[in-house]
């Protein structure tokens, strides 16, 4: 196990400098990558583990009719038991297919959960009881998203997990999310590490909606080092390819959600090594025929491996949310329908009010999804550039979602920059003006020069507390990303739900957002970024069903 001390720490700060300094954008030198994309080479999006038997799932017949608020706030989801079917439902609207694309002969599959550049380098495990579609035998598990199936790479009687039962104290299951780097390091190189995170984020935010419709709350297992996650899930006992390891990120459990319940934050030493004595089957397949070595990654991923820490819990706000009562549509219905936008029209302009309750879904709060998963302290602010908001002008704004951080930050930007408290906005929404202006040209300047930035209604720059993190513990460096990726699900699904849309931006130019700022050293960073607005749909693309291509599967039948 890897001693976390304060020289170790220091080193491995220096080193996640490095490579966060390495992997910046910049307008005359970009982030190395391969130049090009090698379609010979492209890696296939779904992992299957061959050899072992495979549980199909069912298809959700009919979605819950919970509304879209629903997914944020827990009172009113009915609690379902944690039955095949179900689990089915919440992986199907998490982590599941939500649609084929087409085009000129050529074909492409869309998720519920985002990823950068549609690559998919997250991994689902999950370690489930005992249950009569799997001949009374509990197991670990790897969900198959093209076959909406579990494959079962180890089983154990009920007497195994009724000491995880007893730990825990009350029904439900374990569900660990991975990352294949290579997948995202094809196209992106160097700064791939940064992708994979924040779509860990993204599917953490997508993990929580989800149980939370079925009256289930996910919480993260914060104790847990990287090490024992790998071990639970079997690793150490698979026969991986070269370059398509899969890379342990967070184990999360899965309970009934109850307004004075309590989650251990981690697994006992005993339970956890008794995972090594399973026999893991199952072969991975393989992604690529050929790689790219990009050691640039392997060396940040060893050196923000997590140890094992003390559990820690989380309080955040409580207050109600700004916008209330007035959504018509099913929470299902928006996940389902999320999409990434390609280009905008550079019209369409947005309510303040809309405005603000896009915003003030970011900001966590206790006992409401996504944030109650319980990641963390606080780290990510939003820098906005608006655009075409109805109701406010032009120019720089700040959302500070740790109020502990304000007078920091105020401090380490523009003296001229005005802090407004935005009038009309929610007294508990911390936004405040800095500065009029129309900032479409440096909106785009700092995003790769990318339309999308400036022809939304507004664009988005994520900026982390990030040394005094990254100083003290080098893992946070994932979590960093995490947050941010938590923070764009919700961004995507807030889009839909006000009838325009969204998308992330992972290429900008680290400093420059920083200078626009006035930040001078990396006390904050940028990490990643995002825009709302009114989308371009190119007609000429065809939309399938996510599950078409399972027609003739048995259970889809009636």
């Amino acid at each position: 196990m890897r001693k976390d001390t304060k020289s170790e720490n220091k080193n491995w700060f220096q080193g996640v400098v490095e490579y966060h300094e390495t992997t910046k954008h910049h307008p005359n030198r970009y982030a190395r990558s391969s130049g090009y994309l090698d379609w010979e080479t492209e890696p296939n999006p779904f992992r299957q583990y061959e050899g072992v038997k495979s549980l199909p799932l069912p298809l959700t017949n009919n979605d819950s009719e919970a509304d879209y608020l629903a997914l944020f706030k827990r009172e009113s989801n009915k609690f379902r038991e944690f039955s095949l079917q179900n689990i089915a439902t919440f992986l199907e609207l998490s982590m599941g297919l939500s649609a084929w694309k087409s085009y000129f002969g050529n074909s492409w599959v869309l998720r519920m959960n985002p990823s950068s550049g549609n690559l998919h380098p997250t991994e689902t495990h999950l370690i489930i009881p005992p249950i009569p579609e799997n001949d009374d035998y509990g197991g670990v598990f790897h969900y198959n998203p093209f076959l909406h199936s579990l494959e079962v790479r180890t089983m154990f009687y009920e007497s195994f997990w009724q000491r995880i039962h007893n730990h825990f104290s009350q029904e439900g299951f374990l569900i660990g999310l991975t990352s294949i780097y290579w997948r995202e390091a094809w196209k992106y190189g160097e700064r791939a590490f940064r992708y994979c995170n924040h779509d860990v984020g993204h599917a953490m935010a997508c993990l929580s909606f989800s149980a939370n419709i079925l009256g289930w709350k996910v919480t993260y297992l914060n104790s847990l080092s990287s090490g024992e996650i790998g071990t639970i899930l079997g690793f150490p006992q698979t026969k991986w390819k070269e370059f398509e390891r899969e890379e342990p990120e967070l184990l999360l459990f899965v309970n009934k959600w109850e307004a004075d319940g309590f989650v251990p934050r981690t697994i006992p030493y005993d339970i956890i090594s008794s995972f090594e004595a399973l026999q893991f089957q199952g072969e991975p397949n393989h992604l690529s025929k050929d790689h790219v070595d990009w050691e640039i990654i392997d060396d940040v991923s060893s050196m923000t491996l997590k140890p094992r820490t003390d559990e820690e819990t989380y309080r955040y706000r409580d207050h109600d949310y700004f916008e209330k009562g007035l959504y018509m549509d099913r929470g299902a219905k928006i996940i389902r329908q999320r999409r990434s936008a390609q280009a905008y029209d550079g019209e369409t302009a947005i309510r303040k009010e809309d405005f603000f309750a896009m915003l003030d879904k970011t900001i966590p709060r206790s006992f409401s999804a996504p944030f109650d998963i319980e990641l963390g302290k606080i780290s990510v602010h939003l820098l906005l550039f608006v655009h075409r908001i109805i109701g406010l002008e032009t120019g720089l704004y700040f959302l500070i979602r740790n109020d502990n951080d304000y007078d920091d930050i105020r401090e380490r930007c523009h003296a001229h920059f005005l802090w407004n408290k935005v009038k009309d906005a929610p007294q508990t929404l911390p936004l405040y003006f800095l500065q009029e202006g129309d900032y479409v040209r440096e909106a785009k300047g700092v995003s790769c020069f990318q339309e999308i930035a400036s022809d939304g209604a507004f664009s988005v720059g994520m900026i982390a507390k990030f040394r005094e993190n990254i100083e003290k513990h080098p893992y946070l460096y994932r979590h960093l990303f995490w947050e941010t990726g938590m923070i764009g699900q919700i961004l995507y699904l807030e889009a839909e739900v006000h009838s325009v849309r969204g998308t992330g931006i992972g290429c900008f130019f680290d400093d420059l957002v920083h200078q626009i700022l006035g930040l001078n050293d990396n006390a904050y960073q940028s990490l990643y970024h995002f825009t709302i607005g009114g989308a371009l749909e190119d007609k000429r693309i065809t939309t399938l069903p996510p599950y078409y291509h399972l027609k003739n599967r048995k259970e889809l039948i009636g």
